[in-house]
């Protein structure tokens, strides 16, 4: 399902990085860096809140908004019942809306803040996201005590808290257009793999995207996904090529493996995810560029695993997403 806009604009976006990100490529766009992974709190999880809490002061700051100036927030992360989220965004805004999208959730929420302002319920909405690489591993896969050794096709969860504003007001970005994605399942359930979980979703919502839109790949100066990572990045080419005769060798990346230097960083294997890490290459890099100019139309396709613990202990397959929106500048 394709919704296009004709009002619908980003005014601002602000990022907050944790020390691993901190020490990638995209260093100098972050707005706030820290060195540890407590940030001067008591445990994981607080930490992510005041990553939450950190980039929403920003983002006021650098749109010379109050919180009382903001209609809608929008938030979601990884935690059980999006605690950073509800704990981070308190008193930002008129109303609030939690989501869940695992690592499509910074697409998923500028598609609900574009819904909203471009049928005139609101004249602005805030979207926030975070997470926190050891609160995740703990959550998801091991306690970090344990000290499992990852394989190669594990991803990094990022740690972050990044945050943008959407307004009907004219600025430098316009949200064209969006797509949103349907949950797939290709018989995957490994939680060490999310590369290849996450790929067929993506492949889906691109196509879907395309069809809907009547345009091809080559309408894009850039196309990014989500955090398919270094091997679900090559599955999406391989599959998009062979399969469907679409090449993207020319204008695609991904932004898991964008947001570090895999080869000088080893211990984020096979690139970046959780919901922050698209949101970290996006709000920051993509934004600039595009207010530069040096991109004209930019798709992010960010994608999501849509799993639990529970469930994959009960043998269940993993279940995946991939939601579109298509950036311009003005």
């Amino acid at each position: 399902m394709t919704f296009n806009y004709k009002n619908v604009y980003i005014k601002e976006g602000v990022t907050v990085a944790g020390p691993f990100e901190k020490n990638g490529p995209l260093k100098k766009y972050f707005d706030k860096t820290y060195e540890d992974f407590y940030f001067g709190e008591k445990s994981f999880e607080k930490a992510e809140i005041k990553l939450v809490k950190d980039a929403l002061v920003l983002l006021l700051r650098k749109t010379g908004l109050k919180k009382e100036d903001i209609e809608l927030t929008i938030g979601g992360d990884l935690l059980n019942q999006i605690t950073a989220s509800t704990y981070g965004t308190y008193s930002v805004g008129d109303s609030f809306i939690g989501i869940y999208g695992a690592c499509s959730t910074s697409v998923l929420g500028m598609i609900i803040a574009s819904n909203f302002i471009d049928d005139k319920r609101v004249k602005n909405a805030c979207l926030v996201v975070s997470s926190h690489n050891l609160a995740s591993e703990k959550q998801f896969r091991n306690p970090i005590e344990y000290g499992a050794p990852r394989p190669s096709s594990a991803t990094f969860t990022a740690t972050g808290g990044a945050a943008c504003l959407l307004t009907n007001e004219k600025s430098s970005i316009r949200v064209d257009c969006a797509t949103l994605g349907k949950i797939v399942d290709y018989s995957q359930n490994d939680v060490n793999d999310m590369g290849r979980v996450m790929a067929p979703a993506a492949c889906e919502t691109l196509l879907t995207h395309l069809k809907e839109t009547g345009r091809s790949v080559d309408d894009y100066d850039l196309i990014l996904t989500g955090d398919l990572g270094i091997y679900g990045k090559a599955i999406l080419e391989n599959y998009m090529f062979n399969v469907h005769d679409v090449d993207l060798s020319n204008n695609y990346n991904d932004c898991g493996v964008m947001l570090y230097d895999l080869k000088e960083q080893e211990e984020v294997n096979a690139g970046g995810s959780g919901p922050v890490c698209s949101a970290l290459v996006n709000f920051s890099y993509i934004f600039d560029q595009l207010k530069k100019k040096k991109l004209k139309r930019v798709l992010l396709i960010a994608t999501g695993a849509l799993f639990s613990p529970t469930m994959v202990f009960q043998k269940e397959n993993i279940k995946s997403i991939a939601h579109a929106i298509s950036l311009e500048a003005v």
